[in-house]
């Protein structure tokens, strides 16, 4: 039970359902699985998105931990009312100048994210089984995995919880795992050439300056 006056603003468990869906299908879409260890893969990264919309609107499992840990040394009134749960404005300070400042930022890079998926897919889908270089692609070799990795370090920006903070690092290794078998694959496919391809380009950083 929470005291009269005490603000909840959790529990919105139809919010929950519906932006794990509007992810699902945006990453289902430009991240199709085909293979078994492609659906494992999609399978924790939805996982983290899970994790990340029921603290965000239904149980916030972050906040009872840090108010359980740090009890009345945790920096805030009332920790469980939603502009509590934007830790970075609990923790360091803040007002609404710099939660706008978070939202530019974290929804900025999740829409460069999307963006950057979005436009791998269509090279990949246009070439119609043909290696691909350009676009995104002449950046880094795998961009679908780059946006995706944009779009995580967004929300976690955004809205940073324990369990999606421990889970990043693991989600980067399984594609990082999953990246180096597709390239084993691909050098079969287009042998010398996709192996020139991968001397000569990042695989999932771009390089802050091009060579010339």
């Amino acid at each position: 039970m929470h005291g009269e006056g005490i603000s909840y603003a959790y529990g919105f468990w139809s919010l929950v359902v519906v932006n794990i869906a509007l992810f699902a299908f945006f990453l289902l879409s430009f991240l199709t699985p085909l293979k078994k260890r492609e659906w494992r893969s999609m399978g924790a990264t939805l996982a983290f998105f899970v994790a990340l919309f029921t603290e965000m609107y239904g149980f916030p499992l972050t906040i009872y931990i840090l108010t359980g840990v740090l009890g009345s040394k945790y920096p805030a009134l009332n920790p469980f009312s939603h502009a509590s749960g934007h830790l970075w404005l609990v923790l360091f300070g803040g007002g609404p100048a710099m939660m706008t400042v978070i939202h530019l930022i974290s929804n900025g890079l999740a829409f460069i994210g999307f963006a950057i998926m979005w436009k791998g897919w269509s090279l990949i889908h246009g070439a119609k089984g043909g290696l691909v270089t350009g676009g995104p692609y002449a950046y880094v070799r795998h961009p679908q995995y780059s946006g995706l990795f944009l779009v995580m370090i967004g929300m976690l920006i955004q809205w940073p919880t324990i369990i999606t903070a421990l889970m990043f690092p693991v989600l980067i290794f399984v594609y990082y795992r999953l990246s180096k078998r597709e390239e084993s694959e691909m050098i079969k496919i287009f042998g010398e050439e996709y192996r020139r391809y991968t001397e000569k380009t990042p695989l999932f950083i771009p390089k802050l300056g091009r060579e010339s």
